[in-house]
């Protein structure tokens, strides 16, 4: 019974250290998501510049 009750406490250690292994990752994978949405959003609205072409014609011209 003793030597049961001291697996239980040693997996029970084990599973302490990796829940709070696992809090501490998603606290910084939350932290740094910020950081990273941000440079991913200046992609998706890049424009390109189209008035150094002869043909283009600007849409507040017209």
């Amino acid at each position: 019974m003793k030597a049961l009750k001291k697996i239980l406490k040693v997996f029970a250690i084990i599973a302490a250290i990796a829940g709070a292994a696992a809090a501490v990752y998603f606290a910084i994978q939350k932290l740094t998501a910020g950081k990273n949405a941000a440079a991913e959003d200046d992609f998706e609205n890049y424009v390109s510049c189209s008035c150094c072409d002869d043909d283009f014609i600007s849409e507040t011209v017209a």
